[in-house]
């Protein structure tokens, strides 16, 4: 069998998806589940892009041991030497620097000449390589670019010191079969290509992401990259689950393997959906709700008779366990570790107490507690780890005829406690109005609702609630989770985790604009 190499891209390339802002503490829980579930490579972050980023990348490299750990650069000295400083405490530090190739790009975007381009690469590829072990070059826009200039540019980066090159299907364009051309080409048409490994990277534009994806792997590249769910920028980008579990599946086909552990599919991709508020379509092959539901008689037929008249893939391959041990109040710390352990979360002792503290308190509510609501409680409990600048201390709504008012009491980082008191037409805005009082009052900075969604971590009435909302606060705008078995608790205290990531934000900003000025 041969070896592929996986280069997980979730917390660069994945959070660039609208509306999606991780803290530190989030991207570092993704990074950690990421080395449990084998990833070869993980791409942290671009380092020069902000500082709050630079830091979440400097923290995974320090605290990822087994996967090689990834920035991103632009074609700039100041770029690498960023990327340099945030990953030189890795065990195996990456750079990823991309340039684009094609036509329109160079024109219009970059409004250099191909001769500069090249400059520009073997220059950023060559000081990048004094520094880094690995250095991988990715021709943005390759599969618009023309390929005689492509086995131009690759020729030259390689001699510059590159090891592996990318040839990212950029905006979701190409075919399979013209994918799969493109390489061949360049294989044949670069005479320096037995030196490096060939990397696809697949955007999904035209919903082809994966197909293009397991196309290049049959033709032969050493490297796929993509994302848990398939998040990404506009369409997103290849889903790594479903690849994978393709990879599994029809191995009489590909004749590849891969160092994941398939079994952590599951939890990988509910902990990427809880933590960037993407929810998971019912449909969506391998973790979707509906990937081993079956409502025709015809199918349940089947399936009962032999699940493979239906199944291909079996849930307990990508982490779906078919055995039920059903916790609640009288459970204790053994089960619940043990349920832990199952579940793939492994935690300092510190951890696991609050953690076992929170459920015990859901068991006063709740009378069996779910996988997701343990999982929940874990994102719940990790979110503590962020300054909060305003912290939720009671929540009492009041119903009228015409409309509804709230009282809200907060709690400030200093120990300071605000109250406030709002109406509304409806609840969630009354809330919305409360917590507007409070902090866009106190800022004199208008608060503008842009998202709201509820969800639940599982059916039946004592459920817990689940919050995304997206607010603007003056110029700034901020995403925010709520949890809480009452859904309107859960609304302020999602409302609240948005200001909180603002604030901190502009503090970031502050700080590094300090830090400038002393320069």
């Amino acid at each position: 069998m041969r070896k592929l190499e996986v280069f997980d891209t979730t917390l660069r390339d994945g959070e660039q998806s609208a509306g999606v802002n991780l803290h530190r503490h989030e991207k570092l829980e993704i990074a950690l589940q990421l080395e449990r579930y084998g990833v070869d490579v993980m791409e942290a972050g671009f380092p020069a892009s902000s500082q709050g980023d630079f830091l979440a990348v400097q923290e995974i490299a320090k605290r990822v041991r087994n996967v090689s750990v990834c920035g991103l650069a632009r074609a700039h000295v100041s770029d690498i030497d960023a990327a340099w400083e945030a990953l030189k405490e890795a065990v195996e530090p990456r750079l990823h620097i991309f340039l684009a190739t094609s036509p329109i790009h160079m024109e219009h975007k970059l409004r250099m000449t191909p001769d500069q381009v090249v400059e520009a690469a073997v220059s950023s590829v060559r000081y990048a390589a004094a520094k880094f072990p690995v250095v991988e070059w990715s021709a943005e826009d390759a599969t618009r670019s023309e390929w005689t200039f492509l086995a131009r540019i690759i020729t030259a980066v390689i001699d510059a010191g590159a090891k592996v090159i990318n040839l990212p299907d950029t905006v979701g364009y190409s075919t399979p079969a013209e994918y799969v051309a493109m390489f061949q080409y360049l294989r044949e048409n670069v005479p320096n290509a037995h030196r490096v490994k060939f990397s696809a990277h697949c955007h999904d534009d035209l919903g082809l992401a994966v197909a293009n994806s397991l196309a290049a792997i049959a033709s032969g590249v050493e490297q796929i990259e993509g994302t848990i769910n398939g998040i990404g920028e506009r369409a997103g980008n290849a889903a790594l689950e479903e690849i994978l579990t393709a990879l599994v599946i029809r191995r009489d086909w590909y004749e590849v393997e891969t160092n994941i552990e398939l079994a952590q599919t599951a939890l990988t991709s509910k902990l990427v959906s809880k933590l960037t508020g993407i929810s998971v379509p019912p449909n969506k092959a391998v973790v979707g709700g509906n990937a081993f539901a079956h409502e025709s008689g015809i199918h349940q037929d089947g399936v009962l008779k032999n699940t493979l008249t239906y199944e291909i893939i079996r849930p307990e391959m990508v982490g779906y366990g078919s055995n039920k041990m059903v916790l609640g109040k009288h459970s204790g710390r053994h089960a619940f570790r043990e349920k832990c352990m199952e579940l793939g979360i492994l935690l300092e002792e510190e951890q696991f107490n609050a953690l076992f503290n929170a459920f015990k308190s859901l068991t006063d509510h709740k009378k069996e507690v779910t996988d997701d609501d343990i999982l929940a409680l874990l994102l719940e409990s990790g979110q503590q780890e962020m300054i909060q600048q305003y912290h939720l201390d009671f929540l009492h709504v009041t119903y009228m005829e015409d409309k509804t008012t709230t009282a809200l009491g907060v709690r400030l980082s200093n120990g300071e406690s605000v109250r406030e008191v709002a109406t509304g037409n409806g609840t969630v805005e009354a809330i919305f109005n409360t917590v507007e009082r409070i902090v866009a009052g106190s800022a004199r900075e208008n608060m503008c609702l842009l998202d709201y969604r509820i969800q639940s971590t599982t059916g039946g009435q004592d459920a817990l609630a689940e919050v995304y909302v997206k607010v603007q606060l003056g110029n700034q705008a901020g995403a925010g989770r709520g949890l809480d078995n009452d859904v309107l608790a859960a609304s302020a205290k999602a409302f609240l985790d948005a200001i909180n990531r603002i604030h901190l934000k502009s503090q970031l900003e502050q700080n590094v604009l300090a830090l400038t000025a002393e320069r």
